[in-house]
């Protein structure tokens, strides 16, 4: 009986040693990198607000947050990535908002679904556009820039970041709800559009406010309106076109998402730090310098605000008349 007596004693001492150390395991998320992949090139909105809330959160899990950029194929890519990596909590997506609500609009057989894929995590950021007219146009607030089109309707014309873009989805939403009536000018960009603002070969766009903000300080353009859903602290005096149009909202935000089947408790703690991180003064100040605010509220406003999105801009692209690809 000794023999056995004492294997009981060596396995329950074993056990007890092995209790502690499992719950410290369980407990020790992050315990390595994580994982932020990014559907666009290096530079962009997603890409800036990515990198900026990654070296915070890295800081502050004492983790490094890594950020991978995969653009291609209207997201594609970078959903495949994230579909392809482990649900465990490791790897994120941090992307604009026309992911899921102009793609789908316009391309077939994307291969991804937001409800099906993906489950939302935090609203990290929000950059609204902001309606810039030539310091020629004869107006100098929207009411009158409101007025001017009216007055001469299809005489001005708009530049804008593309067909499909956020730019020219706003102004189009614009249009309709005031009968107004612009040509249309697309561009490969805002590097395109604004120059061709500031030279005169386009009178109004709507664009984002490092872009512009040069030009404003040397009185080449003038800012009339933004085209979130209230003022912008980054321009207090500048009205929202909300002001004009109620529920009137076309502001880009950016979000982090996982993939469908990622533990809830990895979810919890990522978006209860973003929301630390994003009340952080140096990184308030660091978003702010590049036209964007943080946002940091969790996954039911971050799913809400996404789905609100898809149907205003699915609206603004029936009223546009793109037609599916």
């Amino acid at each position: 009986m000794k023999p056995r007596r004492h294997l009981l004693q060596a396995a329950l001492l074993l056990a007890c040693g092995l209790i502690p150390a499992l719950s410290q395991a369980q407990a020790a998320y992050p315990n390595r990198s994580i994982r932020f992949i990014v559907p666009y090139s290096a530079g962009g909105l997603p890409d800036t607000v990515a990198r900026v809330y990654a070296q915070r959160l890295g800081e502050k899990l004492g983790q490094s947050v890594v950020v991978e950029n995969r653009p291609g194929a209207n997201g594609v890519v970078a959903a495949q990535a994230l579909a392809t990596a482990p649900k465990d909590g490791y790897t994120f997506l941090v992307t604009d908002g026309s992911m899921f609500s102009i793609n789908p609009a316009i391309y077939k057989n994307l291969g991804y679904d937001y409800k099906r894929d993906f489950m939302p995590v935090a609203l990290a950021a929000r950059a609204p556009l902001y309606l810039a007219v030539n310091s020629s146009v004869p107006a100098r607030t929207l009411q009158e820039f409101i007025a001017l089109a009216k007055a001469k309707p299809g005489t001005l014309n708009y530049g804008s970041s593309g067909v499909g873009s956020t730019h020219h989805l706003t102004m189009e939403a614009m249009k309709v709800a005031l009968g107004l009536q612009f040509t249309h000018v697309p561009f490969r960009g805002s590097g395109q559009s604004v120059p061709a603002l500031v030279g005169g070969q386009v009178d109004v766009l709507f664009s984002a406010l490092p872009s512009l903000a040069g030009f404003v300080t040397a009185g080449q353009v003038k800012l009339i309106a933004s085209n979130a859903a209230q003022r912008s602290a980054l321009e207090p005096n500048v009205p929202a076109i909300a002001e004009i149009i109620p529920g009137f909202d076309f502001a880009p935000i950016v979000g982090v998402l996982a993939a469908t089947g990622t533990p809830a408790e990895a979810i919890t703690r990522i978006s209860t730090e973003i929301a630390a991180v994003s009340r952080m003064p140096e990184l308030v100040q660091t978003l702010n310098k590049a036209g964007v605010e943080p946002i940091g509220t969790g996954p039911a406003d971050y799913n809400k605000a996404v789905l609100a999105e898809n149907e205003r801009l699915t609206t603004a692209i029936a009223a546009a008349g793109i037609k599916t690809e």
